[in-house]
């Protein structure tokens, strides 16, 4: 497949095996958290098909202008592979290898400031490349510390920052899930963290709080349980 715009040639190309990837240390210490959260939460609601793809710090490559340029958002969903999962352990190439993502996000460390570059000459900036390369249709930052989120999502060829609703939430229709802050306690980490809602407005439960949801349960169950033995046996009727 080749995209051709006035100044850009776009294609999509297989990374060569030999093609050495940026491999510096993540420098936000709450990425990794924040998108295993995202992931987890993903998964144990089935909402993670065998064929999607949820990435963290994973390149995602086009060509432009005869050039590889890879990105690595620090989350990522696409929808559909269409190759087994082997070939894509270093990196992934939309249309050549499955779907664009639907989403993109970057968690924001106080000092960074390059998830917001359009710049267009080589390599590009990665809000030119979400935005006029992939089209992904929701770009996501986020600035963990603060709870500051921004959706943008793509209209005409453009991002165009969006509103949320009245619950303070955003809804993606690409995912069929709303998205918003949430703040409490994971890992040792208190703070804002991205959670997931459904249509019904229900919140996409982590390990740990299901745990705890189906402890709770079976304590209010025994409860039960007594308070009717004790019925029964003020009544005077033995078991």
């Amino acid at each position: 497949m080749v995209v051709t715009t006035s100044t850009t040639k776009i294609t999509w190309e297989l990374l060569p095996e030999d093609f050495i990837l940026d491999d510096e240390p993540v420098d936000n210490v709450n990425q990794p958290s924040l998108a295993a959260a995202l992931t987890e939460s993903l998964e144990l609601a089935g909402k993670l098909p065998e064929t999607a793809l949820a990435t963290t710090n994973y390149g995602i490559c086009a060509t432009v202008n005869s050039k590889f340029v890879i990105k690595a958002p620090d989350w990522a969903f696409v929808p559909q592979i269409t190759v087994p999962r082997e070939q894509i352990q270093r990196s992934y190439t939309p249309h050549k290898q499955g779907q664009i993502p639907t989403v993109v996000m970057e968690f924001l460390s106080d000092t960074e400031g390059s998830e917001y570059s359009s710049k267009r000459t080589y390599p590009p900036g990665k809000w030119f490349f979400y935005e006029q390369i992939l089209q992904v249709p929701n770009y996501i930052i986020f600035q963990p510390e603060t709870g500051e989120l921004e959706v943008h999502q793509l209209d005409k060829g453009q991002y165009k920052l969006r509103s949320d609703n009245e619950n303070q939430r955003y809804w993606l229709a690409e995912m069929q899930l709303f998205i918003g802050v949430w703040q409490g306690k994971r890992e040792n980490r208190q703070g804002y963290w991205l959670r997931w809602w459904d249509q019904n407005g229900n919140l996409l439960l982590w390990g740990s709080e299901l745990v705890q949801q189906e402890r709770q349960e079976k304590e209010a169950a025994l409860k039960r349980l007594e308070e009717l033995e004790k019925c029964l046996r003020d009544a005077g009727i033995s078991g």
